[in-house]
């Protein structure tokens, strides 16, 4: 902790605003807000226990298989402004990359992405030109699984207009369709920031909240794999009915 604080760090230049991503914050930051809160974060051992002794630690850091020759690990989460000196020194100090040789090193990188909610609807398309679509990260959704979806719902989408049948709107009690009503509700302030599939998002459909979380959880799963359904079969097979265009 003390040698992520302390360490040499690649300045910020004047053309850079500095404003980094909560949710993906170079971990000499996360460090600077606290002493428990990488462990909160990259080095968060939930679900890791040892199978020697049954017992959870009380940080990890993650290896992430690189190549099929199984020869490069990345360091999970280990976004960094350190200097490249910096790394080698502090990140050879985790016990079993003592003498690790590294390949490349961390760095940080830049998310652009529109202000979607002021400009697209919700198939993820230009309000002022519904010929043009948006998929992936510059929608302003986070992560690899929630970039990839985005571009299924587009490429379904389009499939339906190809075959002369208007769009089908993903219902907003599915994870799919919670995205797309963050990325197209007309905002209420100037801010968007980049977002991650969370349960907080998915509509609640039923009229009779649930309180126990993990019960919670699993109706709503269940509701949203009905309306996956549904949805399914409004967009195959014959013509459907004219849906909402979300503008």
């Amino acid at each position: 902790m003390a040698d992520l604080l302390s360490g040499e760090k690649t300045p910020v230049h004047d053309f850079e605003k500095g404003i980094y991503f909560e949710g993906c914050l170079p971990i000499e930051v996360m460090a600077e807000r606290g002493i428990e809160t990488l462990r909160h974060g990259p080095l968060k051992p939930m679900g890791l226990e040892d199978p020697r002794t049954g017992k959870r630690p009380w940080a990890v850091v993650q290896l992430r298989q690189d190549d099929l020759a199984r020869d490069h690990y990345n360091i999970v989460g280990f976004q960094t402004k350190l200097k490249v000196g910096e790394q080698k020194r502090i990140f050879r100090k985790i016990p079993g990359l003592e003498n690790a040789s590294f390949v490349r090193f961390g760095m940080l990188h830049r998310n652009t992405y529109i202000h979607s909610p002021a400009h697209l609807d919700r198939f993820f398309r230009l309000r002022d030109d519904p010929r043009i679509f948006f998929a992936g990260q510059i929608t302003g959704v986070e992560g690899y699984l929630e970039s990839a979806a985005t571009g299924l719902y587009v490429g379904r989408t389009l499939g339906c207009l190809l075959e002369g049948r208007e769009p089908v709107a993903m219902p907003y009690d599915t994870a799919m369709g919670s995205l797309s009503r963050h990325c197209s509700q007309r905002p209420k302030t100037k801010t968007f920031e980049p977002m991650n599939v969370t349960f907080g998002m998915i509509e609640d459909t039923s009229r009779s909240p649930v309180r126990d979380r993990e019960k919670r959880r699993r109706l709503l799963c269940e509701r949203a794999l009905t309306s996956i359904g549904e949805y399914r079969r409004a967009t195959e097979g014959t013509r459907s009915p004219r849906g909402e265009r979300g503008f």
